[in-house]
């Protein structure tokens, strides 16, 4: 009987065998054999994995039934993951000898749930099961294996739709491309490129991230460029999301600002240029690994990724929630629901605010790194996650899904298709169950009336049925523009104001999902603050034939009441208009006093009397035709002229 020592040493998921003891006798009497294998085990150690596979390969061509140096290759094909090779090596070794070695047949069936091959693994595990030599360690992953193959044999047997599409030469080249992150109108891309720098004593590669960022123009990714400084610096970029209306880049870096390990970084985009960096702070970075963040599409929630004290797991997804003043309040773990005790990863918070996906190894899976969708209850709980399903999942690692606002297309990074080396970025159309709610959303430009030069404005939008503000955010200052996400079916009012300006005042219906034919475009030209100029207040309501004020119109009235407080020396009238269905004298008569009922919500929000006036005007100065209904709606307005500027 052969004397042998066997030290289980796990490493990256591989089983060492130990040969240092002096009586230890190979599966070979060839001494060039077992000379090339102990070279290998050397190359192994160091992470030389290619020198190690050369070494073990010559071995084998010495003597092919040396037992040892199939195991080992078996480890060293299950590192560069190439599944295919590690099987069929610990298939030849337990054809050797099934006993000498039991744990093969759990390290076969590793292998072989990552080449989706199921039922065979779970036959393989259930061969080991009956071994007594089992340790209590590798009894539980067994075990987890033996589930994981249940549920990926029914997975298999019932695919989801699954049709990825390479973006092409202008995204994807011969290195790695991954992580792809979209604003929401589809048509900006960010994402991370990773090139190999040079090799390191022991030859090994010596890798650099970089954001780039393409746009889509007649529906096809133009040529990517570098994201550039101050962002990309000498060292590692990545683990990014960008907000939905391309303004803000939250990322990960590790070893800056004279902090120790990675932490959350944030960056804010005028026209074309991004501001340096700003770390997130203690508040929300740790003394441990903090990363992948995603923000919800009105700002107000970053969800990430921590290995922090306090957790579930080795790493949990987190999130922190923004006060009104600014400040981010201390992180909370998602809890049991979303977080196990392995390892998840990629969290992304769909533009709906309702819909999360992320990337687990503790959720029943295929073998490797999965991807899932949970939904936020009415409760305000997440629901158990779905695993999004067999082809999208497979026995390898799956994770950073990304999906558009509109909720029918998603993102992801993939090496399996052949595409142009590497890590590619794919599309495809997610099939209905796993998709988010739909969401619209409202982009456009903020210009001064006088001189058309763009403005950097603040804005509201509101949900004209709940009066609930749904995102404030401003306009850039460079270029004047805005992108909000909404959600769809739903009517909106938008408040737009700067100092020195009148605010602007608007209504609107996102009926359909987010994309560059159903987006509600306006161009926004802002008047400034002086005697004459007008406000047409398009979300001031009333009901049917009468002067009573609806409280969807509250949310513009204050609006109007705290313009008058920061322009104390402005005086203005409330001006009432009607179309023209009725007699001119009852017309008259209903626009002075739905004039006066703004007048008098405005006095009893602390407006000095002295400053307003207001007045029925009827159907006269109609500001469009009244013979269609569109036409007469527009003359059923109230508005509010300056009258001084003391």
């Amino acid at each position: 009987m052969k004397k042998l020592l066997l030290i289980l040493l796990i490493l990256n998921s591989s089983f060492l065998i130990s040969y240092s003891q002096k009586d230890y006798e190979f599966h070979t009497k060839s001494k060039t054999a077992i000379n090339l294998f102990k070279r290998a085990t050397s190359f192994y150690d160091s992470k030389q994995n290619d020198q190690a596979i050369s070494e073990l390969e010559k071995a084998l061509k010495e003597d092919a039934g040396f037992l040892e140096a199939h195991i080992l290759l078996g480890d060293v094909y299950t590192d560069v993951k190439q599944f295919d090779k590690s099987a069929e090596h610990y298939k030849a070794a337990l054809k050797i000898d099934p006993e000498y070695f039991p744990q093969n047949f759990m390290n076969l069936a590793r292998a072989e749930m990552q080449l989706n091959q199921y039922d065979s693994a779970k036959a393989h595990l259930e061969i080991f099961m009956n071994y007594k030599t089992r340790t209590m360690d590798t009894r539980e992953k067994a075990d987890k294996m033996l589930k994981i193959c249940t549920f990926a044999s029914y997975a298999v047997k019932h695919p989801v739709p699954f049709n990825p599409v390479n973006l092409g030469e202008g995204i994807n080249s011969e290195v790695d491309e991954y992580l792809p992150a979209l604003t929401a109108d589809d048509l900006s891309l960010v994402y991370t490129r990773r090139r190999v720098m040079g090799t390191d004593k022991f030859g090994r590669k010596d890798y650099n991230e970089d954001f780039l960022t393409s746009r889509k123009v007649d529906g096809k990714w133009v040529d990517a460029v570098n994201l550039g400084e101050p962002i990309n610096t000498p060292g590692n970029e990545g683990a990014h999301c960008i907000s939905p209306d391309g303004m803000f880049l939250y990322f990960t870096a590790c070893n800056r600002d004279n902090f120790k390990g990675c932490d959350l970084y944030y960056s804010r985009k005028t026209g074309n240029r991004w501001s340096a960096p700003v770390n997130m702070d203690r508040i929300i970075n740790s003394d441990s690994w903090d990363s992948q963040p995603s923000i919800s599409a009105d700002g107000k929630t970053i969800y990430f990724l921590s290995s922090r004290p306090g957790g579930i797991g080795k790493q949990d997804i987190w999130k922190t929630t923004k006060n009104e003043n600014g400040s981010w309040n201390a992180p909370e773990n998602l809890g049991p629901a979303i977080n196990t005790t392995d390892n998840e990863l990629s969290p992304f918070i769909h533009p709906d605010g309702h819909t999360l996906y992320f990337s687990s190894d503790g959720h029943p899976g295929m073998g490797g790194t999965d991807i899932y969708f949970s939904r936020l209850g009415d409760d305000g709980k997440w629901q158990t996650p779905s695993n999004i399903g067999y082809p999208i999942n497979t026995g390898v690692d799956e994770s950073s899904l990304f999906v558009n606002a509109s909720g029918n297309m998603a993102y992801f990074a993939s090496d399996r298709f052949n595409g142009k080396g590497g890590l590619d970025i794919y599309s495809f159309e997610l099939y209905p169950e796993a998709r988010p709610v739909s969401v619209s959303y409202v982009k456009g430009t903020v210009k001064d009336k006088s001189n058309q030069a763009f403005l950097e404005a603040q804005f509201e939008v509101i949900d004209i049925a709940t009066g609930k503000t749904i995102a404030n955010s401003v306009s850039d200052k460079t270029t004047g523009e805005f992108l909000v996400c909404l959600p769809a079916g739903k009517d909106y009012a938008l408040n737009v104001s700067k100092e020195g300006y009148l605010f602007y005042s608007d209504h609107f219906s996102c009926k359909n999902p987010a994309d560059s034919k159903n987006a509600y475009k306006l161009d926004i030209a802002l008047s400034p603050t002086k005697a004459g100029e007008k406000v047409i207040l398009k979300n001031v309501f009333y009901e049917t034939g009468s002067f009573d004020l609806k409280t969807e119109s509250f949310p513009e009235l204050n609006k109007m009441i705290s313009f008058l407080k920061l322009n104390p020396k402005v005086t203005m009238e409330v001006s009432g208009y009607t179309d023209n269905v009725g007699d001119v004298k009852s017309n008259l008569v209903l626009s002075e006093k739905r004039a006066k009922s703004v007048y008098d919500f405005l006095i009893k929000g602390s407006v000095e009397t002295a400053r307003l006036t207001y007045k029925g005007y009827g159907e006269g100065k109609p500001v469009a035709g009244n013979e269609t209904e569109e036409g007469r709606s527009q003359n059923r307005r109230t508005e509010f002229v300056i009258t001084g500027v003391k």
